[in-house]
């Protein structure tokens, strides 16, 4: 197996970087910590040959506070460019998203905004609404070496999923199942129902992905795991504890090009009754009979779970609806844009101008 990108390094970090830093500004290196997290497939040990295109090489990410960040990393950064190499054990110094090559310094404020939106911890169900799940794994991906004030490890533990309670506090993991199962069955079964219906295959085409990729992430919900971005959330969902064996087969079943919609509208209503079962046995919904589907509405039985669900919430949660969209994210990659030059930017979506097509 070669030895990922995460594991090279660390060793650089321990090797060259820590002893320099050590040397040259030990007061900053105790605030610091250092690691791999954050944006990146690599950060999720995801990374492939497909990976190395962009944004990809050693990388050590070093969280600072605000204060150090603007007083002194352009200084260590400086210091660091006259005695890093340019390469170490044949990979190159990546600069990616952050300013820096091999080392990328950053504010700790700065990560926590642009992922979770906050500048600290969620203390708040409501806070905690208001985070896209998809940027949790942003921060507790990863590792973290060398972090002597604990600032961010801590952080990272009122994330990680070691224990139960370290999970989502389970007023907001129930009121983020109920607007997944809306949503699941609402927005996405029943539409693609009437999509059919109508013969409307663009309709059916939208409804049919926000419907898999949402039972999906509702699998993830009921096995207390937070899922990552679409495009390793089908690796992370086949490890799941419980519903991966149940649910797999029949997600890549109804996902084939060549399965109908009409197969793919039963498959989720399978997918309906698998999760379904599974709020019954975790006793997040009551025992209930055997519900039928209608022939113009289809098998909405998940908004029964919905309302169940959402009627039991306290009372300042029942309207609260999650935040699902990476905003945070987005808010700081539009930024990110701002500050590149166009050309720069094309090469980074290696965009190459057509010579035999110029106008």
């Amino acid at each position: 197996m070669n030895e990922s990108i995460i594991d090279i390094s660390r060793t650089f970090f321990e090797e060259v970087v820590h002893p320099l830093l050590e040397k040259h500004f030990p007061k900053e290196t105790a605030r610091t910590a250092f690691g791999v997290f954050g944006l990146g497939s690599e950060a999720l040990r995801m990374d492939d040959e497909l990976s190395r295109d962009h944004h990809w090489g050693l990388r050590i990410d070093a969280l600072m506070p605000d204060e150090v960040y603007q007083g002194k990393s352009q200084a260590i950064m400086a210091a660091l460019a006259e005695t890093l190499p340019t390469s170490f054990r044949g990979h190159s110094l990546r600069e990616g998203h952050l300013t820096g090559a091999g080392l990328a310094p950053d504010s700790l404020t700065k990560l926590l905004k642009r992922t979770i939106g906050l500048e600290r911890a969620p203390q708040t169900h409501r806070e905690w609404l208001g985070i896209p799940e998809e940027d949790i794994t942003h921060l507790i991906n990863g590792e973290v070496w060398h972090d002597p004030s604990s600032v961010f490890t801590d952080i990272r533990a009122t994330f990680e999923r070691a224990t139960f309670e370290a999970y989502y506090p389970e007023p907001v993991r129930l009121r983020r199942i109920a607007h997944w199962c809306r949503y699941y069955s609402g927005m996405g079964a029943y539409a693609l129902k009437r999509a059919i219906l109508r013969e409307n295959d663009f309709y059916a085409a939208t409804r049919f992905a926000t419907a898999i990729r949402l039972g999906v992430q509702l699998a993830f919900l009921l096995d207390r795991q937070y899922f990552p971005y679409d495009k390793w959330i089908m690796a992370y969902f086949e490890r799941l504890p419980r519903l991966a064996d149940p649910l797999v087969p029949i997600v890549k079943e109804a996902v084939k090009p060549e399965t109908s919609w009409e197969a793919k509208l039963d498959c989720l209503d399978r997918i309906s009754d698998i999760l379904d079962g599974f709020m019954v046995q975790d006793g997040i919904i009551k025992a209930h009979g055997r519900f039928i589907g209608s022939r113009s509405s289809g098998y909405r039985l998940l908004e029964h779970a919905y309302a169940e669900i959402i009627q039991r919430l306290p009372d300042s949660l029942k309207t609260v609806v999650p935040v699902w969209d990476q905003i945070h994210l987005e808010t700081f990659h539009s930024g990110y844009v701002d500050t590149i030059e166009l050309d720069h930017w094309d090469q980074l979506l290696n965009l190459r101008t057509d010579s035999n097509n110029n106008k």
